[in-house]
Parts: structure tokens; C-alpha cells; sequence
């Protein structure tokens, strides 16, 4: 057997475990999987802790809006010092016609004021309602943002398997091209060949070269993309698999589920949620506001010395906004223009999920099709290579008959593994537009992050500055 054919039988041998890349055959155990590289983007990656954040800060808008039904409590005080001289006329006596006299004072006091809000229009209560509208909305953001990263991960992953692979190839591909134009140019010397064949070895050998400096590249780039989406560096990736299993039968079923469930839609339903409410908020205040204020006030040396009062006082507030220039009313018209943005959004999802849908559901189908369509070109690239080889040694077929039928076979075994990460990759694609691509559905040995828990801990918060997590 010669050293070609070994080279081509070893290609052949790597091509078994690069198969595995979308058939969902048994693997040795590597050290990373899909599963861990997933689990790592979803505890780390920085885009995913970003909106968990905003999350957070959008928790807070609740005891904000609250805070119109509690009392503002405010204590002042202050202290100065007062000079008053007076001349009063008088006989005279020694030469003298008025008395003066010099009071020296130091006024001081302090004191405490309360307001309570009795009637603010409604606007206290639609503001409440409003900030837990943008609570449900901010946490359907985070769960499209937690698909996002999680699908960014899953073809990060994919994309390093299929360029190593690609590489790999490549690279096998150099070496047979090596020993293809040693024995050109061996049969060159004794006459078998001309150097018109030897012509056509080099070219093809320095175009497998380029390409697989190319391969090379490309990988360089999937693993800069894995590190920015997982947050580690790929060591020995396991094959991949599809998540077939987790998809709905049908593409009618699909977008049955992704338009009554993605959680961009349902972001943009609590957006109009929060902008109707909005303009309620603003119409309040045209409404009569009615209010309670108390006060109670310590006085000293007030008006002379020893002068000190103590006062209480309990008012009840009306205030009857009659005109204030405009401002209100075209701010009211401002919200509910806005308003009809958000529900003209929410048309805008329900076409981009659906779209996204019907996409990736087609692109799942192709590349089953093309893995098919992939695994019978390689087949027959293998037999017609086996057969060129055999005839050229007879003289029936021309040593570019050989490098053609070489390099239609690296094109076929590159294009299987292309159409094998394609599956795995659009799988995941038509999870994720489906709204269900989540650590909950993918089963991931990850700590979960409850958005609930945090509102919880801040929803009822009456004072203090430091946050739940102790900043």
C-alpha cells in the first residue's frame, strides 16, 4: 500500500470522529462539553449579568412609586443672634434726655413638619401599576437576553468544532498534496509524466497551502468568539448534538408557541402596559390634590429673653390646578402617541419572531437535507478518487484528473461538516425563536437566577441605601 492511500486512510479515520459533530453518536469524555459551555455563559457572561442588573434598577421603580402613599417627614432648626438698642426720651437729669438700652437675643428653634397625601388624582396608584408593568417587562427582556447569549454560546461552540475540523482537512489535504507531487516528479524523471504534470501538482498544493492558512484564521477567529461568549478558552470540545428533542412537531406548532409565549413579545405587551398607564400619570395632574400638613415648632428667646413658645398646627390642603401654560396637556398627548408606539412594537415582535421562526425551522430542514445530500457526495468523491487513482496508473486518467478528484473530496467531507454544525446550530436557533431556549429547558447544571427574589427583598423597603447584596 502506498504512502498516499495510508494518508487518505488516516483522513478517512479522522473524519469518523469529526462525523460526530451533529449525528449525536457516543464520544469519549472530553474535557468540555455544550452543557458546561452553557452553564458557564449563563452564570458569566457579561452581557446576561448586565440585564440582570438593569433588572434590579428597574426593581426599584416600585418603591419609588410607592413612596406617594407615605408621609414626608422633614425637622428643621436654626439659631441666630439678634443686637437691639432703643433710646427712650426722658427728663433730663444730669444732662441727659433720653435712656438707651442694648438687648442682646439669641433666637433659636426647631421643628418638624408632616405631609400625607390624601388625593393625588389617581396618579400615585397608576404610577404603582406602571413601575410593576416595567418590572414584568424588564424580566421578559432578561429572558430574551438569556436566549440570546445561551444561542451565542451553542454557535461559538459549534463554530470552533466545524474550523478545527475544517482545518484539520486542510491540512491532511497539504499532506497528500505533498506526497502527490513527490511521486509527480518522481515519474517525471523516468520519463511517465510531463511537466506540465508537475506544474499542475505545485499549483494545487500551494492553493491547499492558502487554504488552509485561511482554516486556520477562521478557527483563530471562532475561538476569540468562544472566549467572548463563554468566557474561557475551548480545550478539547466534545461533538455537539441538536436539541431536536425540546422542538415542537411541526413549524405550524412553532409559531403557534413563539407568538402566544416569546418573551420579546411579551416585553412589548407590558411596554404598552407602562405607556397607557403613563398617561394616566400625566393626566393626574390636572386633577385637585388634597393633602394633610402638621407642625410642630419650639421657639426661644423668640421676641426677649425667656420669650419661648411651643406651636402645633394641623392644615388640610387643597390645591386646584386651573392653568399651568400647557405644559400637562401636551404632555398627555406626548404619552398616549407614545402609547400607539408601543402597540405598533408589538406588531413589530410578533413579525420579527415570526420570521425568526419560519427562518431557522428552514434552515433545520436544510441542513438535514444537505447532511444527506453531504454524506452520498463524500461516498462517491471516495469511489471516484479510488477509481481515478487506478486508472491513472494504466495511463487512463491524467495526473490533474487526480488532483481534481482529490480536491472534490475534501469539498464534499468539508461540506458534511459544515452541514453537521448547521443542524446542531439551527436546532438551537429554532429553540430560541420559539422563546423556550433557556436554562430551565436545556436542563443546565447552573445555579438559577430568580429576578423575583430581589423584588422581594426591595418591593417593601421604607429606608437604607445599601443594596440586598450588601453594596
Amino acid at each position: 500500500m502506498t504512502e498516499t492511500k495510508l494518508l487518505w486512510k488516516r483522513s478517512a479515520s479522522r473524519l469518523a470522529l469529526i462525523g460526530v459533530l451533529g449525528t449525536g453518536l457516543a464520544a469519549p469524555a472530553l474535557a468540555q462539553t455544550m452543557e458546561s459551555a452553557l452553564s458557564r455563559a449563563y452564570s458569566g457572561n457579561p452581557t446576561l449579568n448586565s440585564q440582570r442588573a438593569a433588572v434590579r434598577a428597574t426593581n426599584e421603580n416600585v418603591p419609588q412609586a410607592l413612596s406617594g402613599y407615605r408621609p414626608r417627614i422633614n425637622a428643621s432648626a436654626d439659631i441666630g443672634a439678634s443686637i437691639t438698642e432703643s433710646s427712650i426720651p426722658a427728663v433730663p437729669r444730669n444732662g441727659s434726655f433720653h435712656n438707651n438700652n442694648t438687648s442682646r437675643l439669641t433666637p433659636r428653634g426647631a421643628g418638624i413638619q408632616i405631609d400625607q397625601n390624601i388625593f393625588d388624582g389617581g396618579k400615585t396608584r397608576s404610577s404603582v401599576s406602571q413601575a410593576e408593568s416595567q418590572v414584568l417587562g424588564a424580566r421578559a427582556t432578561l429572558l430574551n437576553t438569556e436566549q440570546n447569549v445561551l444561542l451565542d454560546a451553542a454557535t461559538s461552540y459549534m463554530n470552533v468544532l466545524r474550523d478545527t475540523a475544517i482545518l484539520n482537512l486542510n491540512r491532511n489535504n497539504v499532506e497528500v498534496l505533498e506526497e502527490q507531487l513527490r511521486q509527480t516528479r518522481d515519474r517525471f524523471q523516468v520519463g511517465e509524466v510531463t511537466r506540465t504534470d508537475v506544474a499542475q501538482a505545485e499549483a494545487r498544493l500551494s492553493q491547499a497551502q492558502s487554504q488552509a492558512i485561511l482554516a486556520e484564521s477562521n478557527l483563530k477567529t471562532s475561538i476569540a468568539r468562544f472566549r467572548q461568549n463563554i468566557g474561557v478558552e475551548p480545550k478539547q470540545l466534545s461533538p455537539g448534538r441538536p436539541v431536536e428533542n425540546l422542538l415542537p412537531r411541526n413549524l405550524q406548532a412553532a409559531l403557534n408557541i413563539a407568538l402566544t409565549g416569546h418573551p420579546a413579545i411579551i416585553a412589548a405587551l407590558h411596554g404598552v402596559d407602562a405607556a397607557e398607564l403613563q398617561v394616566k400619570v400625566t393626566e393626574a395632574d390636572l386633577y385637585p390634590v388634597l393633602g394633610v400638613r402638621g407642625i410642630v415648632a419650639q421657639r426661644y428667646d423668640n421676641q426677649f429673653f425667656g420669650d419661648n413658645r411651643t406651636s402645633a398646627s394641623a392644615v388640610a390642603t387643597l390645591t386646584i390646578p386651573i392653568y399651568e401654560g400647557g405644559q400637562v396637556y401636551s404632555r398627555t398627548r406626548q404619552a398616549k402617541e407614545t402609547a400607539g408606539q408601543r402597540r405598533i412594537d408589538v406588531d413589530t415582535s410578533r413579525d420579527t419572531v415570526r420570521a425568526a421562526v419560519v427562518s431557522a425551522w428552514g434552515a433545520l430542514d436544510a441542513a438535514k437535507a444537505q447532511i444527506t445530500a453531504a454524506q452520498s457526495q463524500v461516498q462517491a468523491a471516495e469511489t471516484a478518487l479510488a477509481g481515478v487513482r487506478e486508472e491513472a496508473k494504466v495511463g487512463q486518467r491524467t495526473t490533474l484528473d487526480v488532483l481534481n478528484a482529490q480536491q472534490e473530496l475534501v469539498i464534499a467531507r468539508s461540506t458534511l461538516v459544515t452541514a453537521q454544525r448547521d443542524r446542531v446550530v439551527a436546532s438551537y436557533a429554532v429553540l430560541s425563536a420559539t422563546g423556550k431556549l433557556s436554562a430551565n429547558t436545556l436542563k443546565l447544571k447552573a445555579e438559577r437566577y430568580d429576578a423575583r427574589k430581589h423584588y422581594d427583598q426591595v418591593k417593601g423597603l421604607l429606608w437604607g441605601t445599601q443594596t440586598p447584596d450588601g453594596r
